[in-house]
């Protein structure tokens, strides 16, 4: 069969913008709550709601003050120039094996010279990360979440469990479709006094739409989706699951050391 280089760059360009369109959906949640990002809600809904991507969007999230720079260090661990690979996002929001590839000296320096937390909240609440860090913790965002507790973004306030258990990643079962509103079956993350934990399977009600952008459009019931700050975010599979799941509980562990 003849190699078609044409079609290989087509297929490279495809793959690059899909990766900018999936970041954008787990990052618009936040920034439309003011939380991260430039304020540019409108703008990066609007790209979403063409299902399309070009630098004007690269732009308006490398504005992300936390998730940019992990990005950036993820890719570079695995020596893959664009931070936006379907790859790196997918590794960052849902977690796959190119974070077994950043090593823990990598990491450390990145969070202390790059995002700078031991400058930002002390050396006594950096010495907490550097024995997580230690203990295998990676860069996936649930560890940004679980385990930094202070947010880094435009509002550096402690998290409650309550902003904790919006701000991960969550994954559930879509029950229901009834127009824009989904009916999922989820996991909350819960706090006894003592420690963090994923409580029992409950129903909540999320809005798949939001005026007309078409955001989840072909979801059915019996999917997986994730979901960010109650917002749908993509149907998943189950290797996605799996990754999300082993991420999120990996960090909770941890997070319950420094409790």
């Amino acid at each position: 069969m003849e190699e078609n280089p044409q079609s290989d760059i087509t297929a490279a360009l495809l793959s690059r913008e899909r990766g900018v369109i999936r970041c954008a959906r787990y990052a618009f949640s936040p920034n439309r709550l003011h939380f991260c990002g430039p304020d540019k809600a409108n703008e990066i809904l609007a790209y979403i709601d063409e299902d399309t991507a070009d630098f004007g969007l690269r732009y308006l999230l490398s504005q992300f003050e936390v998730m940019a720079p992990n990005l950036i260090a993820i890719a570079s661990a695995n020596k893959i120039s664009d931070p936006f690979d379907e790859r790196v996002i997918e590794a960052y929001w849902l977690g796959n094996e190119l974070l077994d590839n950043a090593s823990k000296q990598s990491m450390y320096i990145h969070l202390k010279d790059t995002l700078r937390v031991k400058d930002r909240f002390g050396a006594k609440y950096f010495k907490t990360i550097e024995d997580k860090i230690s203990d295998g913790a990676k860069m996936h965002h649930s560890f940004q979440v679980m385990n930094v507790w202070q947010r880094m973004g435009h509002k550096e306030e402690a998290h409650t469990i309550e902003s904790i258990d919006s701000c991960r990643i969550s994954w559930g079962k879509v029950l229901s479709v009834a127009g824009p509103i989904l009916t999922v079956e989820r996991k909350p993350i819960l706090f006894d006094g003592k420690q963090m934990y994923l409580g029992k399977v409950e129903k909540r009600k999320i809005i798949r739409h939001l005026g007309d952008d078409g955001l989840m459009d072909d979801v059915s019931v019996g999917d997986c989706i994730s979901m960010h700050w109650d917002l749908p975010c993509e149907i998943l599979n189950q290797r996605q699951v799996s990754h999300l799941s082993r991420f999120t509980k990996m960090h909770i562990q941890l997070a319950n050391k420094s409790i």
